[in-house]
């Protein structure tokens, strides 16, 4: 059904009101305090575990879950930031008019890209050592007793040009660059589509698309490396050719589920009014799909190594499916991110209704971190590990944090790209 454009302010900007401020503002507080609650337990009733890690030869100190949590946090929520941004540069590469209207949403969830760089650099200055094993010295001396040769014949992956157990320059080299070129992107964006805003005219698009280009290239390689750098190395004697992809599609149905409800949450408001079913839709479609694209990597990974058996490839699994901590957690995964997320939205009718949307994104968001503590805290924390108050205490803390952060990015501008030459287009969307 065709609209008149009249009827559209397009000059909206969202009003960050005190209400809502408030609501996330509580959230975090409550996130904050089982935070501090879950680090008292761990520093008052964890000596057990030190005594059972001591026997083993390692002491264990509650400091060293407080880091695997940020960690966890620091990976999780930076892969929804740069999906935003991601997913905003498809729709210009691909020529897509239908999202016209939201693609100030997608992108505003890059904002959290700068403090995240910080959050993630100084997080591993400090924990390097209790998050990866790799950091240990004694690793790489081949006159040491605990001399490994494995990950001696890794270590160029983490130290080259220098000496392999002393500053991992390559690993921070990378670390740096691929923030440094998702920031650098994401402020383009941002300032080609300001520009477009103020002078209109068709030329901003199609630098706009050029750029989206060049992003999305480097993001290809940029994203794969992280995940195997940020996650992967966390097991340094293990690896998997499809590992790359497979934290992308935790990250990007993450992200899409972010980005679903935030326009749900905006069209509640008030704003955002030429957004229809039809775009809601299609981002039910989208959520819908790749929530099955992740499980079809999960499952892909999974069975190869099940079949060949190989015992250096099997013990990922083996050491999270035969715990008492982590095998539960392998069930719930797969129920939280395919099961009911497949049976809720395999209707046409669940994913043009927000209830439905509402209610499977945020099941997803907290699945896919479900899926994140499953690969990051069996490599760093073993049997010491698990799931209790600083870990949900942690997640509200840094989820409520960038909410806060993308909803004051938004009411700083304009919310719908006014002079996008497709926006008309999108009026008539109908699927």
């Amino acid at each position: 059904m065709a609209h008149d454009v009249q009827h559209y302010n397009l000059d909206q900007k969202f009003d960050f009101r005190a209400g809502t401020k408030k609501a996330i503002m509580t959230v975090l507080g409550i996130g904050a305090a089982l935070l501090v609650l879950g680090i008292i337990l761990a520093m008052t009733g964890g000596g057990h575990h030190e005594e059972g890690a001591e026997a083993a030869g390692h002491a264990f100190h509650w400091y060293e879950r407080l880091y695997a949590n940020l960690w966890i946090n620091n990976v999780y929520f930076t892969g929804i930031s740069i999906v935003g941004v991601f997913f905003f540069a498809i729709q210009y590469a691909a020529q897509a008019g239908w999202s016209a209207p939201i693609t100030r949403v997608m992108l505003s969830l890059g904002n959290w890209l700068p403090i995240a760089f910080v959050l993630m650099i100084v997080t591993f200055f400090v924990a390097n050592h209790d998050l990866f094993h790799w950091t240990h010295s004694y690793l790489f001396d081949k006159s040491s007793p605990e001399y490994d040769s494995i990950i001696d014949g890794k270590g160029a992956f983490f130290y080259w040009p220098m000496e392999k157990g002393s500053f991992p320059i390559f690993y921070i080299a990378r670390m740096i660059i691929f923030f440094g070129f998702w920031v650098f992107f994401f402020k383009k964006f941002q300032k080609i589509s300001a520009q477009e805003d103020q002078l209109g005219g068709n030329s901003h698009w199609f630098k706009m698309r050029s750029w989206s280009a060049y992003f999305l290239v480097f993001f290809a390689v940029s994203s794969s490396i992280s995940a195997w750098d940020w996650v992967m190395s966390i097991d340094t004697h293990w690896f998997s050719t499809l590992f790359g992809w497979y934290v992308f599609a935790s990250w990007f149905v993450a992200g899409l589920s972010a980005m679903t409800l935030l326009t749900i949450f905006l069209r509640g408001q008030g704003y955002l009014e030429m957004v229809n079913e039809n775009h809601i839709h299609d981002l039910g479609k989208f959520v819908f799909g790749f929530s099955i694209f992740w499980t079809y990597l999960w499952f892909s990974q999974f069975l190869l190594i099940y079949y060949a058996n190989i015992p250096e490839e099997t013990v990922y699994f083996i050491e999270r499916l035969e715990s008492d901590i982590y095998g539960g957690f392998i069930f719930v995964n797969i129920l939280m991110n395919f099961v009911l997320p497949f049976l809720v939205l395999m209707t046409r009718d669940a994913k043009r209704h927000g209830i439905f949307l509402k209610v499977v994104c945020t099941l997803l968001i907290v699945g896919h971190w479900v899926d994140f503590f499953l690969m990051v805290q069996p490599g760093t924390l073993g049997h010491n590990g698990g799931l209790g108050l600083m870990e949900v205490g942690m997640l509200l803390v840094y989820g409520s944090s960038m909410a806060l952060v993308v909803l004051s990015s938004l009411a700083k501008g304009n919310l719908v790209p006014k002079n996008h030459p497709m926006l008309e287009e999108s009026y008539h969307h109908h699927i």
